[in-house]
């Protein structure tokens, strides 16, 4: 009986393995080991830029765009739900933060996935007194051919190539002042590439 035991729990360790951040969908994407004194600390900037598909997604009118309409600029897409507290709970600190930036070099896409979009989104906006704030769709989903969807608030920042140069899959304090100064140090750092 012991060794049966031994045996089904050895077995399920290494099925356990195999399903538990074996596969990772782009460099960089497995567990860190850095120390976090602030939620700004649970991004993870990739050692280099990684190139992605341009997939689609809507405006608030419905016309279908994607990141390469964002060319030239540091772009900030917020992966969010109305049924994900931590998702709404983000989204006053990173309306904030996108007023920081000049809109020539930042774009903030807050994509909401909610399977109804405009139609579900808006009214629950009105309720939190953010009629205003611009919210993306993508009720299909289709930023998961790019992006891992299975855990939201996420955030993946984008180069000016539109290449992703930055990601956390958890939420973040966006009113910390180390996230104006991380988006930023992309700016700049975009901008000296290109000249």
């Amino acid at each position: 009986m012991k060794h049966k035991l031994a045996t089904a729990f050895m077995l399920s360790s290494i099925l356990l393995g195999f399903t538990i951040g074996v596969v990772h969908a782009y460099p960089g994407m497995q567990q860190g080991t850095k120390p976090v004194t602030s939620t700004i600390d649970l991004i993870s900037v990739l050692p280099k830029a990684f190139p992605i598909e341009p997939a689609p997604f809507n405006d608030v009118d419905g016309k279908a765009i994607d990141f390469s309409h964002y060319k030239g600029k540091i772009v900030m897409v917020n992966v969010w739900a109305t049924w994900c507290p931590p998702c709404v709970r983000e989204l006053p600190a990173i309306e904030r933060l996108a007023t920081k930036f000049k809109t020539e070099d930042f774009a903030l896409l807050p994509i909401s996935i909610d399977a109804d979009g405009k139609q579900q989104v808006q009214p629950f906006l009105n309720s939190l007194g953010m009629a205003n704030f611009n919210s993306y769709y993508d009720p299909q989903q289709n930023l998961g051919q790019v992006f891992p969807l299975d855990t939201i608030p996420a955030t993946f920042i984008l180069d000016q190539n539109g290449q992703l140069i930055a990601f956390v899959r958890s939420f973040v304090d966006w009113d910390d002042a180390k996230a104006a100064t991380l988006i930023q140090g992309f700016i700049d750092k975009g901008r000296v590439k290109a000249n």
